[in-house]
């Protein structure tokens, strides 16, 4: 067993003796859903839509001026937003279910997840009256943050390609993981 990893105690339980196991799955499922989300956003005709989802149209007054910057920005050249985030939530999916740079992955997919809620979901609005939803960017960086905290709490993961890697270049745990594992001569 992995020195980093935290073994379950006595009477501990089904979840805490599967943490390695749940967590992968987790890991898993969650680059899937970035995959699919991802590879969507390549659809015909999803480049003419997109410009109009960042209108601000709804939202106070005070965040006019954000929502103007950002039209500007995606009217100027909607393509290069679109394939832009899509790229960067298929590569995003891909590390996640392969477990490849984990540490960058969490970290980068949480910002990445503010981002597409600050800009295209509105920060979750319009708000007003029967509004009930704050958008799903806010909840997905919220569930890289567990990631992040699984990680860290549970050790490095035994089914990611950055444990193959690990064991083949020396210095590789420092880009992914959270705990890297202390060089043998301490």
């Amino acid at each position: 067993m992995d020195a980093n990893v935290v073994p379950p105690r006595a009477g501990e339980g089904w979840w805490a003796s599967n943490a390695q196991t749940l967590k992968t799955l987790f890991r898993m499922l969650f680059g899937l859903i970035w995959l699919i989300d991802g590879s969507l956003k390549f659809a015909p005709g999803f480049v003419g839509a997109f410009a109009g989802s960042i209108s601000g149209a709804g939202q106070p007054g005070w965040l006019q001026g954000w929502f103007s910057f950002w039209a500007t920005q995606v009217n100027g050249d909607p393509a290069f937003w679109v394939y832009l985030v899509g790229t960067l939530e298929v590569l995003l999916g891909l590390a996640l279910i392969f477990g490849f740079i984990r540490k960058v992955a969490y970290a980068g997919g949480a910002l990445l997840s503010l981002f597409i809620w600050a800009v295209p979901e509105g920060f979750g609005g319009p708000y007003g009256p029967g509004s009930t939803d704050i958008g799903t960017g806010a909840m997905y960086a919220l569930l890289f943050l567990a990631l992040i905290l699984l990680n860290a709490t549970y050790g490095p993961s035994r089914w990611s390609l950055d444990a193959w890697l690990e064991r083949r270049i020396s210095w590789w745990s420092r880009i992914a993981e959270l705990r890297p594992k202390l060089a043998a001569s301490r």
